[in-house]
């Protein structure tokens, strides 16, 4: 059991630690105190959700559809693309984060962007569902489900810490050079994924 728990744990815990879109929005949200605990709590329950779905059975019709498969890699690179142009564009016109500002940002755009970056980003789609998902479906019964709380605990360990302690590190991360070097990297690791699913979808066609 907690064999399975401690697998589960450090899977999540290496896949979610990687900067992209997700992290870097909690990141700024938890800088600038904005939507902190919402940002967060969607963040971890969408990762709830697709590690439950992908240990009830949807990694296994991921990797069984080819349709889907052509479906994600297009979709994914569309995504990636579209961010990726985006954090160029804000790399470039990178300003830091003025910590005494007012804020700007409503509610509904920190609740829709979230989900977007969650539910719509292929890179998460594929860590909890394809790769966690699929080694939660290997177990049975109550390992299968100390494997999905072995995830889920990363996760959770991961956006609330990643909210709450960013605070912390605002006197460097506000900085604009800072910012500029973490969408400048954002914007061409989204790129070149994006890149690599549209080839991985063009072979599924072929």
């Amino acid at each position: 059991m907690w064999v399975a728990y401690g697998r589960g744990l450090l899977l999540m815990a290496t896949l979610i630690v990687a900067i992209g879109v997700q992290n870097a929005f909690v990141l700024r949200q938890g800088i600038k105190r904005e939507g902190v605990f919402i940002s967060a709590t969607i963040c971890f329950l969408c990762d709830v959700l697709m590690v439950c779905a992908g240990a009830m059975g949807l990694a296994a019709l991921f990797a069984a559809s080819q349709i889907l498969s052509v479906v994600v890699s297009f979709g994914g690179a569309a995504f990636l693309g579209t961010y990726g142009i985006r954090s160029l564009k804000a790399a470039k016109a990178a300003k830091g984060i003025d910590l005494h500002a007012a804020d700007t940002v409503s509610r509904s755009s920190i609740v829709t962007t979230s989900l977007a970056l969650s539910l719509l980003n292929p890179h998460a789609i594929i860590d909890t569902i394809v790769i966690v998902g699929g080694l939660t479906a290997r177990y049975q019964g109550g390992e299968r489900v100390a494997c999905v709380l072995g995830a889920v605990t990363a996760s959770g360990i991961w956006f609330y810490g990643l909210a709450y302690g960013a605070r912390q590190t605002a006197p460097v991360l506000s900085k604009p050079k800072v910012w500029r070097m973490i969408d400048l990297g954002i914007g061409v690791m989204m790129l070149a994924l994006a890149v690599s699913l549209a080839g991985d979808g063009i072979k599924l066609l072929l």
